[in-house]
């Protein structure tokens, strides 16, 4: 038996105006319908008109995922009914998408493995119904949001191969910023279509909806596949359907049978123009304005030395990989992402300017402080705003690595813990860390650990 999964992603493209209309695109805090227009309410005899950064932003996407742009591309209207959409039918695309034929490449297990992209189009997003007891209210302020829907083929094979998917995905999003892509507020929305091969024969696809975490996408993903291996084992059959995920309880329930093409009487939108996205947009302005995407700031940051592991984590984010190219003019890549992975990305911030990190980063590598200084300076910098210069001299804070004053140190705490020195000199190595320990207490933390650490395994000689 083989899995097969394919993905339809909606993202909420973050344009200063809706698809259709010049109402404002950003519903998150305001008041219920107040963000509207004749246009988004569908009111009759308004006519809308295209926002063309959507459709810019729907190009440069489909570039970054290695689509082929459409030659001929048009708007349909899909004939289904949304209590929140007034028109009775949604704007959409159907059989001529702005891009067909594209790629995603994603990192499984180390393996690199290559996910068809079927299509990338553009539509309006519908409002939002709000249940109150036995009444539903509607607020139309998301109706007319654009949406960019990016389908994938069913190549993937695994539920982590989709969360991997959704993830990669998300990160080329947020690098050309297109779009917030945080699942939790909708602005990445993903259906996802789930079947069983067996024997080379192709299985019932299921449509699983309400997924909005990655973590929500393996879970359902999960457990629906279990579910339909579980009943092909018994002998029975799938039925199409399309089915609902329940996060409390953690299973998919049945919410309806599966609509065809064909069921929402899609045809060409009269009210808009089709287009020729070539003689329309200049693609090669937008193909030269792709940053350098996650995968390859990956391959890049492999190269200059970090670990497979730091390296996809540095890149995830467009912030957090400007700001390690920042701070790795100065200071080696290897020990900038420890302090960027470990210190700075856990306190959930990146307000410290990276100048500061350099210069904190330097002193370490100066030896003029110890580790263990360094990160109560970056707590208190965190906390005050302070650079570090500013902490060292309120604090009077430095390191002790001169022989001499270590040495007379490391002569009384030889002498203190005279059971430790021989149970090093028998042979037991891990007693020097103890001792190293006991010199760093003393000098409370401002020894040179390297070199009490020389100086105790001469004077233990």
């Amino acid at each position: 038996m083989k899995t097969v999964i394919g993905l339809e992603i909606h993202v909420q493209l973050k344009t200063k105006s809706k698809m259709f209309c010049r109402c404002d695109n950003n519903a998150e805090n305001a008041a219920p319908n107040t963000l509207v227009c004749p246009i988004c309410m569908g009111m009759p005899g308004t006519l809308p008109v295209a926002n063309k950064k959507a459709i810019e932003w729907t190009l440069k996407t489909s570039l970054a995922l290695n689509c082929q742009i459409a030659e001929f591309s048009r708007f349909d209207r899909k004939h289904y009914f949304y209590p929140d959409l007034p028109k009775g039918y949604q704007i959409s695309q159907y059989d001529k998408p702005f891009a067909t034929n594209g790629f995603l490449e994603i990192d499984v297990a180390g393996e690199f493995k290559k996910i068809g992209i079927r299509r990338v189009h553009l539509e309006e997003d519908a409002g939002k119904l709000i249940h109150r007891g036995n009444a539903t209210l509607v607020d139309l302020n998301r109706a007319g949001t654009p949406l960019m829907e990016v389908v994938s083929e069913p190549e993937i094979n695994s539920p982590q191969e989709a969360k991997i998917f959704m993830q990669e995905l998300r990160s080329i999003l947020r690098y050309l910023d297109v779009s917030d892509a945080d699942m939790e507020k909708g602005h990445l929305r993903c259906d996802a279509n789930i079947s069983i091969e067996v024997d080379g024969k192709e299985g019932v696809p299921i449509e699983i909806k309400n997924m909005n975490s990655f973590r929500m996408v393996e879970r359902a993903l999960s457990y629906e596949e279990k579910r339909q291996r579980e009943l092909l084992e018994k002998g029975e059959k799938i039925a199409k359907e399309t089915r609902g995920w329940i996060d409390a309880k953690g299973i998919t329930v049945s919410q309806r049978g599966k609509e065809y093409a064909q069921d929402y009487r899609y045809f060409p939108e009269p009210d808009l123009p089709s287009y020729r996205p070539h003689r329309a947009f200049n693609i090669a302005r937008l193909q030269k304005e792709l940053p350098e995407l996650p995968a390859l700031k990956r391959s890049k940051y492999i190269e200059m030395g970090l670990p497979i592991q730091d390296a996809a984590i540095i890149s995830i984010d467009n912030e957090m990989a400007a700001y390690f190219e920042k701070v790795t003019e100065k200071i080696s890549p290897r020990l900038a992402a420890n302090w960027i992975i470990n210190e700075l990305k856990s306190e959930g911030i990146l307000d410290i300017a990276p100048e500061n990190l350099i210069s904190l980063l330097d002193k370490i590598g100066k030896g003029e402080i110890s580790g263990k200084i360094a990160k109560e300076i970056f707590a208190e910098m965190i906390s005050s705003g302070k650079k570090p210069d500013e902490i060292i001299a309120e604090k009077g804070i430095k390191q002790i690595g001169a022989k001499d004053e270590l040495t007379n140190i490391i002569d009384e705490v030889i002498k203190e813990n005279e059971k430790t020195v021989a149970d090093y000199q028998q042979g037991k190595k891990e007693a020097l860390g103890f001792l190293v320990g006991k010199v760093m207490q003393k000098t409370s933390g401002q020894a040179n650990p390297q070199v009490a650490n020389k100086i105790l395994i001469e004077k233990l000689k």
